[in-house]
């Protein structure tokens, strides 16, 4: 029985058709079933047999990425990924299109060094093989209205001893991957303009983070932005790591602020929970709530677990509201995690917490 993933590719570009379907079928686990130029001819291809993933562009002729998406969503759900040109009105648009029901967004493929090469295609292969776990429905778009697998070690040494001096100051840490995008923005709208600070990694290609962020700003109490190197992690503002980079939390004093640095890979991504994760049972101890959410994969669950080791309290999405119960299984598997709770129910524990 074939069990690979098929995979239908839908691009304008015969290079970038071409290109991905020779990423994706390096997999063993991946069979680009076909690739079209445009979405008649997937639509066309759709009806003779359905895909498990479809890779979609955001802007072809004849019809949009958006539109096609959202007739797929409506008629017929797919798990689809948007595959993205690395420009703001492109990371805005793919922002747009995960409202639409797209469970994922990657960068176009493009030429370069032989790692980066290498690195693309492992996050394009784990993108979609996340995305044919995922969990998909009709979706009714919301209005926007502002109210080898390297560990952590390759960016920060194991902690040695207890966290730094006491402070009374609670931080939050969160971590999520596949479904995150949506399932970070339910959890930031509830939580109150003087909500502990918050560092959080979303698993997402450099460049479309700070579209994240701003989309985010205008729809929470609290204030949202890229995390830049050095930003200072205070009440009522979430710092979201920016994409190809790993975020660390640090401390001066009694002061919290954040590091942005380069590295390789960890735990197959860059930004890494476990890179935040480990940084914070350094730096905050028994004063860090962790959060792991909806994801493929264990990022972050070895690094939870040094958390609670440090004191940490701990909480992970369950399984029924998660898109792919990856990241939250594994940790929970490692004893890391104090509460499993829904989505919705997140926000009002980690108040709680804090001000316990």
């Amino acid at each position: 029985m074939n069990t690979k993933i098929k995979v239908l590719i839908v691009d304008d570009s015969a290079v970038v058709r071409q290109t991905l379907s020779d990423i994706l079928s390096s997999d063993p686990e991946i069979e680009v079933m076909a690739a079209a130029g445009d979405p008649f001819v997937a639509a066309q291809r759709l009806r003779d047999e359905v895909p498990d993933v479809i890779t979609l562009d955001v802007e072809m002729p004849k019809m949009d990425g958006l539109t096609f998406l959202k007739k797929i969503m409506s008629q017929h759900p797919i798990p689809v990924v948007m595959c993205s040109s690395l420009t703001g009105s492109g990371s805005e648009t793919a922002m747009k299109a995960i409202e639409y029901g797209a469970v994922e967004i990657i960068p176009k493929p493009r030429v370069g060094t032989k790692q980066f090469l290498e690195e693309s295609r492992i996050l394009i292969c784990d993108t979609v093989k996340a995305a044919a776990q995922a969990k998909v429905r009709r979706i009714s778009p919301r209005t926007l209205t502002a109210a080898p697998k390297l560990t952590a070690d390759a960016v920060l040494a194991k902690p040695s001893g207890t966290a730094m001096i006491q402070t009374t100051e609670k931080v939050v840490v969160v971590g999520a991957s596949t479904g995150g995008t949506e399932a970070l923005r339910d959890f930031l709208e509830a939580m109150p303009a003087d909500t502990p600070g918050i560092v959080i990694v979303q698993h997402m290609p450099e460049n479309f983070t700070a579209a994240f962020s701003k989309r985010l700003d205008g729809l929470c109490k609290i204030t949202i932005k890229e995390a830049e190197d050095g930003d200072t992690v205070v009440r009522g503002r979430a710092l979201i790591g920016p994409g190809n980079r790993h975020v660390l939390l640090k401390r001066s004093g009694a002061r919290y602020y954040v590091e942005v640095k380069d590295g390789p890979l960890v735990s197959r991504h860059r930004p890494s929970v476990d890179v935040l994760f480990r940084s914070a049972a350094r730096y905050a101890g028994k004063n860090a709530i962790g959060v792991i959410m909806t994801g493929m994969g264990d990022d972050g669950a070895r690094g939870m677990r040094e958390m609670k080791e440090a004191g940490a309290y701990n909480f992970a999405q369950d399984e029924a509201s998660c898109v792919v119960f990856g990241m939250p299984k594994e940790a929970i598997k490692l004893g890391a995690v104090d509460r499993v709770l829904p989505l919705d129910a997140l926000a009002a524990a980690v108040l709680r917490e804090s001000n316990s």
